[in-house]
């Protein structure tokens, strides 16, 4: 949905600024509304590495839902970070999995939205190489700390052992690091409330539906937060200042 919505924006915008061209209330509107597109045009261009991530996941969202159910079964199942997969082509699996949305990609809409507006923050106030090893960290690693758990619950005899070839992919992990990334980039109480809020986001479906992916997710946030400590010391974050806006 968010996506025709944001579509549909885009479209009306050109047809507006089209028929500016020819009636002066269409011309008014537009000389409204251009410090605001200019001030997304702005967002966008501060967090490239954020927007883009956006529109490749959202892409194979879409093919998700447009595709066969089977199909989708099929190629996220070749994708998945499982333990059979991890085994055999951990690299392939670990790059690949980022990209899908689980589920058949319910949950697009809150995703965008989480990464367009925290992720993106976040990149702005850490910078672009140092957000990106934020992420990764939280996929690549909390994927193999997950998987790692998991391997030992099946030898203990806690987990079935087909769970060792269950398909396991989505951009959350990611997600869940880069709020982290958001999260220590504020300072005093706003700070405060943003992490009990996430750590509220975290910790309950662990305590209500007690999943190891839900772990997972504690787990990805863990090595996030880890990596921001260390990247930290390659100086202070960024002060970006006011947009410049060039154009809209």
């Amino acid at each position: 949905m968010i996506v025709l919505i944001g579509l549909t924006t885009v479209l009306a915008w050109y047809l507006l600024k089209w028929l500016a061209r020819h009636l002066a209330i269409a011309a008014m509107a537009v000389s409204r509304l251009t410090p605001w597109t200019r001030g997304v045009h702005a967002w966008v261009l501060s967090a490239p590495a954020t927007f883009c991530y956006v529109a490749v996941f959202t892409c194979f969202t879409l093919v998700q839902t447009t595709a066969p159910p089977r199909l989708i079964d099929v190629m996220t199942a070749i994708d998945s970070t499982n333990l059979h997969h991890l085994r055999k082509n951990a690299v392939q699996v670990l790059a690949t999995s980022s990209f899908w949305v689980a589920d058949h990609g319910s949950g697009l809409s809150l995703y965008i939205v989480g990464f367009a507006a925290a992720v993106a923050y976040a990149e702005r106030r850490w910078g672009t190489p140092r957000l990106l090893l934020i992420a990764l960290a939280g996929h690549v690693l909390g994927s193999l700390l997950t998987e790692g758990l998991l391997r030992r619950a099946i030898n203990a005899g806690r987990l079935p052992a087909k769970l060792a070839t269950t398909t396991d992919v989505g951009v959350s992990y990611m997600l869940v690091a880069g709020l982290v990334a958001a999260v220590t980039a504020l300072s005093g109480r706003v700070r405060a409330a943003a992490a009990a809020v996430l750590l509220v986001f975290l910790v309950t479906p662990v305590l209500t539906s007690r999943t190891i992916w839900d772990l997972g997710h504690v787990l990805a946030a863990c090595c996030g937060l880890a990596v921001c400590l260390l990247v930290r010391l390659a100086g202070p974050l960024r002060s970006p200042g006011p947009f410049r806006q060039r154009g809209d």
